[in-house]
This record gives structure tokens, C-alpha cells and sequence, in this order.
């Protein structure tokens, strides 16, 4: 009976340091590599970002299976010379609303410039606290941004330790070759710039936004939808501050493509005053999509 106690102790001791956070998928495509392409390369290689993400302990607290991360990393492969891989990389995240069976999309952008060098064969290593390997810091990067996101939609201010853990991955990369890493590259939409809009006081409306969207606004339309769309409202009120403080933010373009058709079917439902305002809040911040806001008033509300 000692024995089996002890066996079972070890156990559950090992299944909570190995405990999954994240139910990732992730893709390597390199149809647009010319010169031939070794397809077993690269499905080892997605093979070894898998293991690298769901072997690892990323989040500070023991999720259930239930709540793992659902997020996934799209890797599409543009050039490889040698050992250096380029590319772009779509960005995933999604969590469920509560009592429901809908899930919500979080983030869904386009990282345009990724580059990184890897030797087949090579271990993928990292440390928290050091720049062992750029790719690694790549991917890790975007695993805290994704518990940072999902944690801010259910708690006030939640995901704050993994965005600090996202700044230092940028501050370790200042010097980095690869692009998207320091405030030259590539405009203002880099990781660099996502990350400076999160963690930058003046901008902190941002987080306001993802709890109350979510939490306040979402989580409860299953059972007071008029209530929610209200909260949901104001939360998008939230974005036109601070794109009022700056205009053509990072995260106000990303928010706002992720959101633009959810935003829409919320409103389509809501009171001739909420279609309005909505309308108005949404062309102005998001004048790109403008046109589609249009769609809110396809259908008569109450």
C-alpha cells in the first residue's frame, strides 16, 4: 500500500510538471520554397515546434485539459538558404464563451517578416531569462502573448506577467539580425510595436477593452444578451479612446480585423441607437473595413 501511495504521489507530481497549457496546432508549409522542396524536413520540423510548445510548463497555474490554450501557429515558408528559414507567420487565438458553444476569437493577424535559423536535427532550447536561440524566442514570444490575451479576457489586468515575459523576449532581440524585433523594422505593426502598445500606460484601455469584451460582455449575453451587447458597447467606446490618443495602433488594426465580423452579428440584434453608435465607432477606427460595418444594419433589432 506504501508503495502504491508513493507511485501514485510521483505521479500526479510528474503530470502537473508536464501538465499541457495549450492545445496548439501548428503548420509548416513551404509550397512556395523554390528549388525543390524535402517535404520531411519540414514535417520534422513542425514536429519539433510541437514538442517544443506542448513539453514545456508555460503558464504559472495547473489547467485543466478543458482550459488549455486553443491557439495555433501557421508557419508559411517563403525562402530557405541553407540553414535560414523566411516567411510569415499567422497568429491564432481562440477561447470559448461561457455557456456556449461558440468560441471567440482573440487574436488572428499575419507576423509578415519571420526569419530564423535552424539545423535539422538541432534541439530547439530556451531559457526565460537568456537568448539562448532566436527561433525559440520567436515561438515563445507568441505563447505568452496568447496566455497574456486569454488571461486578460477573464481577469482585470490578468495576463500582466506574460506580457512582461513577452517584453523581455524583445528586449533580448534588440540586437538581433532577424526583423520584427526592434521599433525600425517594418513599420509599426512588428512585434516590437504590439508589444510597446501593451505595456505602454498611455495605451492600458487596451487591456480594459479585452476584459470587459469577454468577461463582462460575451460571457453573459447566454443569459442577458442586452446586458451584454451594452457592456460590449462601452468596451468598444474603450478603443475609440485610444485610438483618439493615437491613431493606426498596432493592436487597434489587429483588434479590429479579428473582431470586424463577430462585432457585426452582435450588433445585427441590438437597438437602432446601438447600431449607430457601433457603426460610427467601428468606420472610425477601422476605416480599412469601413464598408462592412454596414452589414449591422442588414437586419431590423427591437
Amino acid at each position: 500500500m506504501k508503495r502504491l501511495c508513493i507511485i501514485l504521489f510521483l505521479s500526479l507530481l510528474c503530470g502537473g510538471l508536464f501538465a499541457q497549457d495549450f492545445q496548439c496546432q501548428v503548420s509548416v508549409n513551404a509550397n512556395q520554397v523554390t528549388g525543390g522542396v524535402n517535404q520531411q524536413r519540414y514535417n520534422d520540423l513542425q514536429q519539433k515546434i510541437y514538442q517544443f510548445i506542448h513539453e514545456r510548463k508555460w503558464c504559472q497555474y495547473n489547467l485543466k485539459t478543458s482550459e488549455r490554450i486553443e491557439c495555433a501557429l501557421q508557419i508559411n515558408l517563403t525562402e530557405v538558404s541553407g540553414d535560414v528559414y523566411k516567411g510569415t507567420m499567422t497568429i491564432l487565438l481562440q477561447r470559448p464563451v461561457y455557456k456556449a458553444s461558440y468560441k471567440t476569437t482573440l487574436l488572428n493577424f499575419q507576423d509578415k517578416h519571420i526569419q530564423f535559423t535552424y539545423a535539422e536535427g538541432d534541439p530547439l532550447e530556451y531559457s526565460e531569462n537568456a537568448n539562448l536561440n532566436q527561433f525559440t524566442a520567436l515561438i515563445a514570444y507568441y505563447l505568452n502573448l496568447f496566455l497574456a490575451v486569454e488571461f486578460d479576457s477573464f481577469s482585470q489586468n490578468g495576463g500582466a506577467p506574460y506580457f512582461n515575459n513577452c517584453q523581455s523576449i524583445v528586449n533580448f532581440n534588440q540586437n538581433a539580425k532577424e526583423k520584427g524585433w526592434s521599433v525600425a523594422d517594418n513599420g509599426q505593426s512588428n512585434r516590437y510595436w504590439i508589444m510597446e502598445n501593451f505595456t505602454n500606460s498611455t495605451y492600458s484601455k487596451l487591456h480594459d477593452f479585452y476584459y470587459q469584451y469577454h468577461r463582462l460582455g460575451l460571457d453573459v449575453m447566454s443569459e442577458t444578451p442586452d446586458a451584454g451587447r451594452a457592456v460590449i458597447l462601452e468596451s468598444l467606446r474603450l478603443l475609440q479612446q485610444v485610438n483618439s490618443q493615437k491613431s493606426s495602433l498596432a493592436m487597434i488594426k489587429v483588434i479590429a480585423s479579428t473582431k470586424c465580423d463577430e462585432i457585426v452579428n452582435i450588433f445585427k440584434e441590438g437597438m437602432p441607437s446601438e447600431k449607430t453608435q457601433v457603426i460610427n465607432i467601428m468606420k472610425q477606427i477601422d476605416p480599412t473595413n469601413s464598408s462592412r460595418y454596414d452589414a449591422i444594419n442588414s437586419t431590423t433589432g427591437k
